[in-house]
């Protein structure tokens, strides 16, 4: 540097005095709208470089704070994120109540309705197996709840007590493959078994293939089986077709439709004015049992059965042994001593075949006596028809 400036010394000193006279005559010069040339040469000169340094200042502090900006929101949108999860599960509890206060509502109404004498109960647990069709409800025999008792909802039959505790019972529901209940249409009247499949479906057997059931018939409980009362809903026919033996008959559970929370326990059946059949299943000593339902006057007057609340309910089977009774005393025959045995293909006298006897229920029937026999008959030997 101070080699340049020896060398080129009269031009430096000429060049500093010349840049003085400018700064000189800046000063005293004004431009035409009275602002000093030296002003307007520091402004112009300082302007570019002041906005350059006001860029970087802008981008690197502002840069920052969006960054502190975007901590922030991202904090608010965490805890926007916890108090949405809040209101979504209050929602979901307040529906869940409301759905519970609409099921207890209707559940109330078909109480006051309904003619049976029922207590409600709530599904506390289900079984352990993979295949398990039961559950326990926190109602048990201190609660008069007794093994073989229904248990329903308003929209249908959910199934039975098998088991009752002190706090506690045992339900088989309808579908396990075990259970089985008198069913009869509300259409067509006819009457079947329901069975369990061990899915979502019913099977109704033993309906002839001759019998007419249609899709969207509704089986409603017979009684026959003297555990559930006539008149409860059981479900919807889905499928309807012809089967090798029987029709295939499949109803889908109504009671399962909404879900089971909440159930009524039968303490004490009515029967509803329903046409149920003559046959009835046996009950189990141990299981709670319903009085016969009663029979219908006009199905009575058609088919010859007694009426009435101490009627006797003949079988297929009794009605056969009363045949064979009254043809052995027409020709002369008594069973069992090893003697001739009578023809099963002659015709009976009117008076031959015993009347059913209409005894009150706890009492001994009365049996009338066969007419006596026609002379004259002879007894050809031989088993009966289909015997070999």
């Amino acid at each position: 540097m101070d080699g340049f400036l020896g060398r080129y010394r009269n031009l430096s000193v000429l060049v500093i005095v010349i840049m003085a006279q400018l700064v000189l005559l800046a000063v005293q010069v004004k431009n035409n709208q009275d602002v000093r040339l030296i002003r307007v040469w520091a402004v112009t000169a300082i302007t570019p470089l002041a906005r350059v340094l006001e860029g970087i200042r802008a981008n690197t502090f502002g840069l920052a704070g969006e960054y502190w900006k975007l901590i922030e929101i991202r904090s608010q949108n965490g805890a926007l994120k916890v108090d949405v999860d809040r209101l979504k599960l209050e929602n979901q509890y307040l529906k869940e109540e409301l759905a519970t206060a609409k099921r207890i509502e209707a559940m109330a109404g078909f109480v006051q309705r309904n003619p049976n004498k029922t207590l409600g109960a709530r599904i506390i647990g289900a079984g352990a197996g993979m295949n398990s069709k039961v559950v326990f409800i926190d109602r048990g025999s201190t609660a008069g709840v007794q093994k073989g008792m229904p248990v329903i909802t308003p929209d249908g039959v959910v199934g039975k007590v098998t088991a009752s505790y002190p706090t506690g019972s045992q339900v088989m529901l309808i579908t396990d493959p075990t259970f089985a209940c008198g069913v009869v249409s509300d259409k067509t009247r006819v009457h079947g078994t329901a069975r369990g499949q061990g899915n979502n479906q019913l099977l109704v057997d033993y309906i002839q293939n001759e019998q007419s059931v249609e899709v969207g018939e509704v089986f409603f409980t017979s009684g026959d089986d003297r555990l559930f009362p006539k008149g409860l809903p059981v479900g919807p026919v889905r499928v309807s077709r012809q089967g090798k033996l029987f029709k295939e008959i499949f109803v889908a559970p109504a009671a399962f439709e909404r879900g089971l929370e909440e159930v009524l326990v039968v303490l004490e059946g009515v029967h509803q004015q329903i046409p149920d059949a003559s046959q009835m299943a046996n009950v189990g000593p141990e299981a709670k049992a319903l009085a016969p339902p009663p029979v219908d006057p006009k199905a009575a007057s058609a088919t010859g059965l007694p009426t009435g609340p101490s009627q006797k309910f003949p079988t297929d089977a009794d009605r056969l042994m009363d045949r064979y009774k009254a043809l052995g005393e027409q020709q002369g025959v008594s069973y069992g001593n090893g003697g001739k045995v009578p023809n099963f293909n002659a015709p009976v006298g009117p008076r031959a075949i015993p009347k059913t006897p209409v005894a009150p229920v706890g009492e001994q029937p009365v049996t009338v006596p066969p007419a006596a026999a026609t002379p004259g008959t002879t007894a050809p030997t031989g088993p009966p028809p289909g015997v070999g």
